[in-house]
């Protein structure tokens, strides 16, 4: 596993696995406690969650409130999203900035999102397949999220018509977010 340097964000990182080809496939070790504690992740993952999504999905922008914050390791098994990260923590001196990056079945990266960022993606394939893995377990009456599309992130979706949900198409704007973080 190797880190790839770095997003402009700090705490945010991106790992590559070591990944063994040969004429039956490939095989690689996509999460070890050991080896992404070494990496600088202390975080002890909780709960492991996957989404299938159709081509022009997007999930996002979704976080939770401590005490059920989570940090989430995330990745692609299937297909290729645009996966986003907004800095939500108060004291950073990115709050409000935001880092996106293609995951794919093809390039295998992760993207480890510590506690205090928003999270969402874009399926940019169809029957693209999502993993990650959560600090802390699912909380409902702890979940919030930020309007994807809002106009004081800016963020290029890549997506021409996407498809969203009620309860993202009814989140709060980044400008009336109070952050917990």
């Amino acid at each position: 596993m190797r880190v790839i340097p770095s997003p402009q964000i700090s705490g945010l990182k991106l790992f590559q696995p070591n990944i063994f080809n040969d004429e039956r496939g490939y095989f690689f070790e996509s999460y070890n406690h050991e080896t992404f504690k070494n990496l600088g992740i202390e975080d002890v993952f909780v709960q492991d969650n996957q989404s299938c999504s159709k081509k022009n999905v997007i999930r996002g922008l979704h976080f939770q409130v401590p005490p059920f914050a989570q940090a989430k390791l995330v990745r692609v098994i299937k297909g290729a999203v645009l996966d986003v990260a907004v800095d939500l923590r108060k004291e950073s001196s990115t709050y409000g900035q935001h880092f996106s990056v293609l995951l794919s079945e093809e390039n295998q990266l992760q993207l480890y999102i510590p506690v205090g960022f928003a999270h969402g993606f874009a399926a940019l394939e169809e029957d693209t397949i999502f993993a990650y893995k959560c600090s802390n377990i699912y909380h409902k009456g702890s979940e919030r999220n930020i309007l994807y599309n809002d106009k004081d992130l800016n963020i290029n979706w890549n997506v021409k018509n996407p498809i969203i949900t009620n309860k993202d198409l009814q989140a709060i704007s980044f400008k009336d977010f109070i952050s917990p973080f």
